[in-house]
């Protein structure tokens, strides 16, 4: 008999199979990478609509308290929609307006500037109507703005309006 093993033969790997292996690993790569990128974006996306909405929730809530409460609106309906003059209850004649700074729009009180200069206020109006029988007179107040700082992709850009209705005069 003849006991003698034959040797294992010592194989590697083929060109093939490495090249296969490292295109597998390529595209699983590119496809986490791709993920992850994506999930960036949306964060950063809802961090800017996030800014936005409260920049226009804060002014939008200065804008109604103020309204409200005044004695008496300078122009009902008005001409110029980017403005709305009223006499406050100190009877001190204010406004809320529609401005522009270097390209940048924001919304101004006669006090300051109420929206960050991080928010850029694409377009806002303030539309008053006057009231009919029974209804109070109201502003409808609409405001559209976007992130100044990031790029439409990553940018957060929100509409919104409101009616206030106003006291009898």
């Amino acid at each position: 008999m003849n006991n003698s093993k034959k040797p294992k033969e010592i194989r590697g790997f083929s060109l093939i199979e490495i090249l296969v292996v490292i295109t597998v690993f390529s595209i699983l790569a590119i496809l986490t990478t791709q993920a992850v990128l994506l999930t960036l974006r949306g964060s950063k996306k809802s961090e800017s609509l996030t800014k936005v909405r409260g920049n226009i929730d804060y002014s939008l809530a200065i804008i109604e308290r103020n309204i409200r409460n005044a004695d008496f609106i300078e122009e009902c309906p008005n001409i110029d929609e980017s403005i709305i003059s009223y006499l406050d209850e100190n009877g001190i004649l204010t406004s809320f307006s529609c401005a522009d700074e270097e390209g940048i729009g924001y919304i101004a009180s006669a006090s300051g500037r109420l929206t960050s200069s991080e928010v850029n206020v694409t377009s806002c109006s303030f539309v008053c109507e006057e009231g009919i029988g029974e209804t109070n007179p109201a502003i409808t107040v609409s405001i559209s703005a976007r992130d100044a700082v990031l790029d439409a992709m990553e940018g957060g850009e929100i509409t919104i309006s409101t009616k206030i209705f106003l006291r009898n005069y």
